[in-house]
């Protein structure tokens, strides 16, 4: 008699499984997953935005068109102006250009910009982030006029 036919002999209201393993290892392991360029890009331009004394991403061409793309009607916010993102297998770096507020320190802003855009992309990816250079591109002061285009349309 089998060991399990002698346990149910012994309870009868035993149910027993035979339970089939599948697969092998850890289901982490089983298959690979990629991350766009865009995904990173997103992340951490968002990121860099959260940072007090950031006024603005990308150069002045940039946000020109930024701001006119905006305006175009089913035209979104491109969180990804000014920032560019080299992704790998396990490693990404970036590429940050910003403008700050006058009156700020640009080598705190800097190191905030860093620090957070490393810790939401490292946090929401599981990429190691090796460098992420930032280029201030330009300094916005109080009385300065925010750069929009005038519409043609009324």
């Amino acid at each position: 008699m089998s060991e399990t036919a002698a346990e149910a002999e012994k309870d009868p209201t035993a149910i027993t499984r035979k339970t089939t393993r599948r697969g092998g290892g850890d289901p982490s392991t089983r298959g690979r997953t990629t991350i766009a360029d865009g995904v990173v890009e997103k992340i951490a331009g968002l990121a860099a935005r959260d940072v007090v004394g950031v006024h603005a991403m990308g150069s002045g061409l940039a946000r020109t068109f930024g701001v006119v793309r905006d305006r175009v009607p089913g035209g979104s916010k491109s969180v990804t102006r000014g920032v560019k993102a080299e992704v790998g297998e396990v490693q990404t770096a970036l590429d940050l250009e910003i403008v700050v507020d006058y009156g700020v320190s640009i080598s705190d802003v800097a190191r905030a910009v860093r620090e957070n855009v490393i810790a939401a992309v490292e946090r929401m990816t599981g990429l190691e982030v090796v460098e992420v250079n930032i280029a201030v591109s330009d300094v916005k002061l109080p009385e300065e006029e925010e750069e929009e285009p005038e519409s043609r349309l009324q």
